[in-house]
Parts: C-alpha cells; sequence; structure tokens
C-alpha cells in the first residue's frame, strides 16, 4: 500500500468532532472527485470514484445517513495496475439538487458553485474536516522516505485558493501552482506536510513520517561527517606525499647526518608513518610533542626542499 493510500484509510476513519464535520467531509469529496450529469431543469445525476475502499464506504455512509440518497457501488479492476476502482453513482431522485445545494456543490441560481460555502467550514473542526475530505478526493502524498511532496488537484481556481486559506488559518502555508486546465494546491517542507496531518487527524501516518524524518536527518548527518572525515584523510595523505618529497630533496641536498636532531626525528617518524596525521606523529615522537611543534618542522623541510631545488 502507498503512503498516499495509508494516509486516505487513516483519514477516512477519524470521527466527527461536531455534527457538522461529515457534511464538511462529504462536501469536499463530492466537489473534487465527483461527476455531476444534468439531464434537464432541477435532473441531476452524480458519480464519485475513488481507489481507496474506505473512502467508497465513507462516501455512501454519509451520503445514505445526512441526505438518505440511494446510491449504487460498481467495482472495477484495473487491468494496468491490477488495483480495484470504486463507482459510486448517486441517480437522479428527489431531494438530489437540494443536496448538491446544501454541500456547496450547486449555487443558488442552479450554477456550480466555484469556491468553498463559508458555512461549511464556520468552525474549526469543520475545516479541518474539509481538508480531510480533499485530500481523500484527490490528495497524494510521496514516500517519506524520499522527497517530501504534498498535493490536492482540484478543477476551480476558487476552489483551490478556499483550501489555501483553510491551510493559512491553520498555520499551513500552501501554495497553487496551475497544471493544464487543473489547479494544484502543494506543499513542499516536511513540516507543513506534518501540520497538515496532524491537523486533519491522521496521527499515526504524521508519526510513521516524522520517524522516517528523524532516520533521513541522522543518515544525512552520518554521511556529512563520513564525507568530511574522508576529505580530511585525503588532505592529510596528500601532505604526506608531499612531506616525502620534500623529505627525499632535503636528503638528497644534506645528507640525513648534516640535519638538525630535531629534523631527522621528524623524518625518521614521517618514513616510519607515512600515513599518520601531524598530530598522530607528535604523539609517537619521544619525548610528545604538541601538533604546532611537528608543522614548524614540516615548514622547516619544506623550506629547505625548495632552497635545494633552486640552487639546483
Amino acid at each position: 500500500m502507498s503512503f498516499t493510500a495509508e494516509v486516505k484509510d487513516e483519514l477516512s476513519r477519524v470521527p466527527a468532532t461536531c455534527t457538522h464535520c461529515d457534511k464538511a467531509t462529504l462536501a469536499a469529496l463530492v466537489r473534487i472527485e465527483g461527476t455531476l450529469f444534468f439531464s434537464g431543469p432541477g435532473r441531476y445525476r452524480v458519480e464519485v470514484a475513488t481507489d481507496v475502499g474506505n473512502v467508497a464506504r465513507l462516501v455512501i455512509k454519509l451520503l445514505h445517513g445526512i441526505y438518505h440518497l440511494k446510491t449504487d457501488l460498481t467495482v472495477r479492476r484495473s487491468v494496468l495496475h491490477k488495483t480495484p476502482n470504486y463507482l459510486i453513482e448517486v441517480p437522479s431522485q428527489p431531494h438530489l439538487a437540494d443536496a448538491l445545494r446544501d454541500m456547496g456543490v450547486l449555487s443558488a441560481g442552479e450554477g456550480l458553485e466555484m469556491g468553498i460555502r463559508p458555512e461549511l467550514v464556520e468552525k474549526r473542526c469543520c475545516a479541518a474536516a474539509y481538508l480531510r475530505g480533499a485530500f481523500l478526493g484527490s490528495g497524494f502524498i510521496s514516500n517519506p522516505r524520499g522527497d517530501f511532496h504534498f498535493e490536492i488537484t482540484v478543477e476551480s481556481e476558487g476552489l483551490a485558493q478556499g483550501l489555501v486559506e483553510l491551510m493559512e488559518d491553520a498555520g499551513i502555508h500552501a501554495r497553487v501552482m496551475q497544471r493544464r486546465s487543473t489547479h494544484m494546491v502543494y506543499l513542499k517542507s516536511g513540516a507543513a506536510i506534518l501540520e497538515f496531518l496532524a491537523f486533519t487527524g491522521a496521527h499515526q501516518c504524521a508519526l510513521a513520517m516524522e520517524n522516517e524524518r528523524v532516520v533521513k536527518s541522522v543518515r544525512n548527518d552520518v554521511n556529512r561527517i563520513t564525507n568530511a572525515e574522508v576529505a580530511n584523510q585525503a588532505k592529510s595523505a596528500s601532505a604526506a606525499v608531499d612531506q616525502l618529497f620534500a623529505i627525499r630533496e632535503v636528503l638528497e641536498a644534506h645528507g640525513m647526518e648534516n640535519l638538525p636532531p630535531a629534523l631527522q626525528d621528524f623524518i625518521r617518524l614521517r618514513v616510519a608513518f607515512p600515513d599518520a596525521t601531524l598530530k598522530e606523529l607528535g604523539e609517537r615522537a619521544n619525548p610528545p610533542l604538541s601538533k604546532s611543534a611537528v608543522y614548524h618542522r614540516v615548514r622547516r623541510i619544506e623550506q629547505m626542499a625548495r632552497e635545494a631545488g633552486g640552487r639546483g
């Protein structure tokens, strides 16, 4: 099951907070996933399609419970994806037009409603319920193990802006992008997606996503530290090679016996431990030397190598 399906499954089981929450959820679902057919004055029928079984059951339950509407369910299986698709048909019947107006699908003048009916989302819990229905309708959220991405696709720009305003009121910052003839309400940051999941009631999925965020953060930290260590090791190895070349120049020009004892000791340590850092060389010296003392000897060797090369 995809993460989107997991979120929808959990959201479909969130209980209503007040008596109007279910209506808000159903209104968003029908607005976004419903197809309205007109066959004459006051005569409509509606089809709602979804690929999540619990969402189909929720739609049927709310249509029956709130508006006492008759429905027909057809289960179809995709040949390509091998997954079921649920088609809920609401045939033309008395009071369907009234129900569509009550849900904010139809305006008072029998035209289509473009925005969100304010009375559906007056309370904070109803706003959360409407957003819940919107995600149940056309929401998508990527697997949190990868890049964070969240979107709800709608047909109307007015509806898209309405969803953005509902999220903004809840402290969730969303944006709208037009994609051909549709409008996509999207969130990009993991924090914003978590806020949406928590606000709409998908607490288990929010917890699972937060766990993945922590794992991803730890993995990134480990990779960053490892990369830094590898880079430092490469830098130290390169420096050690340069020092060995400088030592050879100095020995060819002066001979070991003509060098100060401090430089002789450093040369013996570097040749014996070619991969060691300056700090490690200092710890192996007798008596032990500080890193700055070892570095001073390195600078002296490098200077003598440049002078020997210049004379050559």
